[in-house]
């Protein structure tokens, strides 16, 4: 993919489905990119940061006790 980081190549054509400024035939066209073309990243995400996130997300106020309890079980397993 160039270079380019696939989450925000992913994210762009999704932008672009969204704008009513793009005509259906282009919307079309990237609905079907987007269904074909694999955005995963090539690189691994740090388990570390990984973990971190998990630790933030489970100490934030605004996130439900449901999610909060999902992510603790994550971090335990």
């Amino acid at each position: 993919m160039d270079g380019r980081n696939p989450g925000n190549v992913a994210g762009g054509i999704k932008a672009a489905i969204n704008n009513p400024n793009v005509s259906d035939a282009k919307k079309d066209e990237l609905k079907s990119r987007l269904d074909n073309e694999d955005f995963t990243p090539s690189v691994d995400k740090n388990p570390n940061n990984v973990q971190g996130g998990v630790k933030a997300a489970i100490n934030n106020p605004n996130v439900s006790d449901e999610k909060k309890s999902e992510l603790q079980s994550r971090l335990d397993g």
